[in-house]
């Protein structure tokens, strides 16, 4: 593991503008590839990995080894835990949070608002409900996860899956609108990357 600061890549951008009134701050380890764009008031642990074009708006918090894809935006106000995965063209809106052990496939969107452009002073009272993504859920490719959904540990979303309604632990979510079933034994396994492997003790607590 190592203690190396995190590496900016030629095209990368630090500390944009308007993310908040302090510098971000980075765990050691880890890349920024070339054309992310991170903003002021961003946390993140170490071994934090983007792809290239990634946008990380301030009031991002974010913990250790973290992989953002290409072309995935996390529009600040968030919380990620540690040993996430989140693949390509992903995206996450202010007011959710993401637990630890999570994938999320790529072309997932996240949404915080019931009614774009209506019922604004409901808005303006409720402020924008995102989504809540216990420890240990994998959401499979081109998932639609609607705003104040919760979805509980260990569950798995299937891919499309368009997610309405919360999901309690250990479910299976599928379909569109998503139907909950019995999560089937073959996935109640915890989540487990090839990478995480030497990081992460049997008892499955993250160093």
């Amino acid at each position: 593991m190592s203690d190396a600061p995190i590496e900016i890549q030629e095209g990368a951008i630090v500390d944009q503008p308007g993310g908040g009134p302090e510098p971000s701050r980075f765990g050691p380890g880890g890349v920024l590839r070339r054309g992310t764009i991170v903003y002021t008031g961003v946390t993140a642990g170490r071994n934090l990995q983007t792809g290239h074009h990634v946008t990380i708006r301030g009031g991002a918090v974010i913990g250790d080894h973290v992989v953002i894809g290409t072309n995935t935006v996390l529009d600040g106000l968030l919380t990620i835990g540690d040993f996430v995965k989140i693949e390509t063209g992903c995206y996450l809106p202010t007011h959710m949070s993401v637990g630890n052990r999570v994938f999320i496939g790529p072309c997932v969107t996240f949404t915080n608002d019931r009614y774009p452009l209506k019922m604004r002073d409901a808005y303006l009272r409720d402020g924008p409900q995102g989504a809540h993504v216990e420890d240990l859920v994998t959401i499979g490719g081109g998932c639609t996860i609607c705003p104040g959904v919760r979805i509980g540990r260990g569950s798995f979303v299937a891919a499309g899956a368009i997610v309405t309604r919360d999901a309690p632990p250990m479910s299976l979510v599928i379909g569109a609108p998503a139907r909950i079933e019995p999560l089937p034994d073959r996935l109640r396994e915890d989540n487990m990357a090839l990478s995480w492997r030497d990081l992460i003790p049997a008892d499955g607590d993250a160093q």
